[in-house]
């Protein structure tokens, strides 16, 4: 038996979708960094109910910010594609490894995962993957990145870590209802050679299909209390796309001191929560 839904206002659900749907998509993290908090912490809504609306919000969001990103030209799709096979089966995974673990398990690792991406970004803020050479070769899966009107190539490098890092990184997703950007995002960019622009959008690109992946096995548990997910994704759905456009107007460097000043506070408030 489920833990029993709240009473909460569905405006109030809507503007929460709204606001995560924005900053998840500004920082291309999908909006569960900070809908699962909010929804738990602020509203007490069960944390397996609030991670399976979290991953219909996810689909929400990344279906509209996938394609503003795509137009604009910061989706490497053939990157993409490269590393969703391995986070579509990551995503599986952690969808059904969620039935086992306890709920205090599930607050840890969400707070574990938040605050080390949120050092490893910290930690490597000031590194910028670009080239300003246009003759370098990109690679198959490298490409090229205009910012303030000034074109940059980029290479993409340690495939073998960004494919490990897409498989956790999906089941991180089926299991926290986060997207799997959480990771794939700092690794990206922090040590793949990946402009975080350019991570971000392409991490966007595959929540999606992974979060689709893992929400399926949410819906055949009966954790998906539609009321919840559909005033929140009613929100993300345009807070996501005014994040999107918001992107082009922050520097890269504040994008990832951002990111990382949110992912170890949202963490470490995690780690509070007593639950049994």
């Amino acid at each position: 038996m489920h833990e029993a839904l709240p009473e909460i206002s569905a405006p109030l659900l809507v503007t929460i979708g709204a606001a995560t749907g924005l900053v998840g998509a500004l920082l291309g993290l999908g909006g569960g960094v900070f809908l699962v908090p909010l929804l738990t912490l602020a509203l007490g809504v069960p944390i397996r109910l609030a991670i399976a609306a979290s991953l219909v919000s996810v689909i929400a969001t990344a279906s509209a910010s996938a394609t503003v990103n795509l137009s604009r030209g910061l989706v490497n799709v053939r990157l993409g594609l490269a590393l969703e096979v391995a986070t579509s089966f990551g995503g599986l995974a952690g969808g059904l490894a969620a039935a086992a673990l306890s709920t205090r398990q599930l607050f840890v690792l969400f707070a574990v995962t938040l605050a080390a991406m949120g050092v490893v970004m910290a930690a490597r803020a000031g590194r910028r993957n670009v080239i300003a050479d246009l003759e370098v070769d990109p690679g198959r899966l490298g490409g090229y990145l205009t910012e303030g009107g000034t074109t940059y190539v980029y290479r993409a490098k340690r495939m073998p870590l960004a494919m490990v890092t897409s498989l956790a990184a999906g089941a991180v997703s089926g299991l926290l209802g986060l997207g799997g950007g959480i990771l794939k995002v700092p690794v990206l960019s922090s040590f793949c050679g990946i402009p975080i622009r350019i991570a971000s959008a392409t991490s966007t690109f595959m929540i999606g299909v992974t979060a689709t992946a893992s929400a399926f096995i949410y819906w055949s548990r009966g954790d998906i209390a539609m009321p919840l997910a559909a005033a929140v994704a009613l929100g993300a759905l345009p807070g996501s796309l005014i994040g999107v456009r918001l992107s082009d107007y922050v520097q890269a460097r504040s994008l990832k001191l951002v990111m990382a000043l949110v992912l170890v506070l949202v963490g470490l408030r995690m780690a509070m929560v007593q639950q049994p």
